[in-house]
């Protein structure tokens, strides 16, 4: 199961109560992380309406997750 470096921005940080973390799963895709994350911490986002980064550049959302990869979710911003 890979490790990995898991962060959060925004609503998420706020719902987390911190910006990151150091994880380990079975989950294989950033969707299924992000389920998995949402169940376990109660995340009020669906997850299509989160972006998800891995090693600095967006994916799919069934993009493969590899041991040591950094993960950076991402809500939607509202702006002006």
């Amino acid at each position: 199961m890979p490790t990995l470096d898991v962060h959060y921005f925004a609503i998420l940080r706020e719902q987390r109560g911190q910006s990151q973390e150091k994880l380990t799963t079975a989950a294989a895709t950033p969707a299924a992380l992000y389920e998995e994350l949402r169940a376990r911490h109660g995340f009020t986002l669906p997850g299509n309406r989160v972006r998800a980064a891995v090693n600095d550049a967006f994916v799919e959302a069934a993009a493969p997750l590899r041991d040591g990869d950094r993960i950076v979710f991402i809500p939607p911003v509202a702006g002006g």
